[in-house]
């Protein structure tokens, strides 16, 4: 936006800091921000007794010390920061890249909202991958299992190693979270007669909720832990030492969110069963940082009660899928594994107030507190989400993960699975 809307509020940190310097006071706590004096300013301190306790207040500091007139709002020179970018980027992005970046493979799915980049080993893919970045659009990245030690990953190579471990194993159908020996949820992944049944004798639908995860991952499984680093997509932005990964800079005083990784595991094939498609492994929630999601291990289980694999690519199917996606499914050589729905964190509050619309219409109660979104409590199923899209306009983006694939989120967007 013109530099004459962002007066207030700044949707960059350059636009943050500037508006917020000639707010600042030396010394003063009054400014109504959440950032604390920059300098000391006792009588003796002097200028040589100014102390910078962080890079941030360095930051901060320069932009006070031009003197900017709290009255009046900062000149940002927008043509200069946006010269060698095109008046409409969008549109560059969608007809433009052709000539751009003839030498990376990549598609335009879910009605050009998704970058689909098809080869994971071109080393220019973060040079398109910017581009939509900038848009806030999600990325999906096919093939890293090609460069994965794939037994690290199969379900019985897992609890043969871990099995003794305890964890949180949620039933997705009741929403009761136990304490479980990790044993039990691997010997039923792929053999239903040995999963857990429930009060009406039907199959629990199980999921191992973020086992290991963050230095718990790093510690318990460091061989798979360097195999998913070696494996990460566009390592410029997702690995740890990325130069592009914005955390990776972050001084060591920020509080960091959780960056992982974190292992995801759930059976899914019962999902598909069920009527309706009424229940997810996840819930419709919003995450506090960007994510990257790669699939490593695709289960086919077998027993009574599941459908088999063509009678979940035939669920699949229903799905109102792109073009692209239904002839991936179509390919014998590929693997689907998880279905994911995306919606732009721009459409957080109509979703939220859908929500709570239909919460008042089930007779459910709605406290003010209440934030369907954040306590995670919804999976929108296919009747939902045509009603969101007819009363509010909102377009469900809908993604088939396949082996393989990593799936680029940017924070803020709302998505299930």
């Amino acid at each position: 936006p013109p530099a004459s809307q962002n007066n207030e509020q700044g949707s960059t940190l350059r636009d943050l800091l500037t508006t917020t310097a000639g707010k600042l006071r030396l010394g003063s706590t009054d400014a109504g921000i959440a950032f604390a004096p920059v300098y000391s300013t006792g009588a003796a301190s002097g200028k040589s007794g100014r102390t910078m306790p962080n890079i941030l207040d360095d930051i901060i500091a320069s932009v006070v010390e031009n003197k900017i007139p709290p009255n009046r709002a900062p000149k940002i020179n927008v043509k200069s920061e946006i010269k060698d970018e095109p008046k409409d980027n969008k549109k560059c992005i969608q007809d433009d890249c052709s000539k751009r970046y003839s030498d990376i493979q990549y598609s335009w799915i879910c009605d050009k909202h998704v970058l689909w980049l098809r080869d994971h080993k071109n080393s220019n893919n973060w040079k398109l991958f910017k581009e939509c970045w900038k848009q806030g659009r999600p990325v999906l990245v096919s093939g890293m299992h090609k460069k994965m030690n794939f037994s690290l990953w199969k379900a019985e190579s897992i609890s043969l190693d871990f099995g003794n471990q305890q964890a949180d194993i949620l039933n997705c159908k009741d929403s009761i979270i136990s304490n479980t020996n990790v044993k039990e949820f691997w010997d039923g992944f792929e053999d239903v007669s040995k999963r857990q049944k429930i009060k009406n004798g039907e199959t629990a639908l199980l999921k191992l909720k973020d086992w290991p995860s963050g230095e718990d991952f790093k510690t318990m499984m460091p061989a798979r832990y360097e195999d998913l680093l070696k494996s990460l997509p566009l390592p410029e932005y997702c690995s740890p030492e990325g130069k592009l990964n914005l955390a990776s800079h972050l001084p060591g005083f920020f509080v960091r969110p959780d960056l992982g990784p974190r292992l995801c595991s759930a059976y899914g094939e019962c999902v598909a069963a069920t009527k309706d498609h009424d229940i997810g492994t996840t819930n419709l929630h919003i995450e506090v940082s960007d994510v990257v999601n790669i699939l490593v291990y695709v289960g086919i289980a077998k027993g009574n009660g599941v459908l088999s694999k063509s009678g979940v690519l035939k669920k699949l199917e229903e799905e109102d899928l792109d073009d692209l996606l239904r002839k991936r499914l179509k390919d014998s050589s590929e693997l689907p594994g998880a279905l994911w729905h995306i919606y732009a964190g721009k459409d957080a509050d109509k979703i939220r107030e859908f929500l709570q619309k239909i919460a008042k219409e089930q007779g459910l109660e709605v406290l003010p507190e209440h934030d369907p979104i954040r306590d995670q409590s919804w999976y929108v199923n296919k009747k939902l989400r045509q009603r969101l899209f007819e009363e509010y306009g909102v377009k469900t983006c809908t993604v088939i993960q396949f082996l393989g694939d990593a799936i680029i989120l940017p924070a803020g967007a709302l998505h299930q699975v």
